[in-house]
């Protein structure tokens, strides 16, 4: 969410932990959509100038954080590899951005009026 007045911005970040790990977050849920719309994830990480090491990691927190893998893999071939956010992916990244919208909703007078007192 961002609460804007020209110099004035506010965002609200959402993040759910499982032990000390992130399971999902603003940076997973933008890689997950990168998936979808990529095809791959080295080629969503070029995506969002991130290495293919970080992203692989990613998403290797994410399917062992969840009871099912949010993002399946294809080993490559003459045709190559690829990844794919499974139907369980797209619920939990849909989840995400729903709470992450009511969140920012639920919030956004509040941090308008918290802004109006920066200089």
């Amino acid at each position: 969410m961002m609460v804007s007045n020209e110099a004035v911005k506010a965002s609200l970040k959402i993040r759910l932990h499982r032990d000390d790990l992130v399971a999902i977050g603003p940076g997973k849920a933008d890689l997950l959509q990168a998936i979808i719309e990529q095809g791959s994830i080295s080629a969503a990480a070029r995506s969002m100038n991130m290495s293919y090491k970080r992203a692989w990691d990613l998403v290797n927190v994410m399917n062992e954080s969840f009871q099912q893998p949010l993002v399946s893999t294809i080993t490559g071939g003459s045709h190559g590899g690829g990844a794919q956010v499974t139907e369980f992916g797209k619920q939990i990244l849909q989840q995400y951005q729903a709470i992450q919208q009511k969140a920012n909703a639920a919030v956004a007078d509040d941090l308008a009026m918290l802004g109006a007192q920066l200089r």
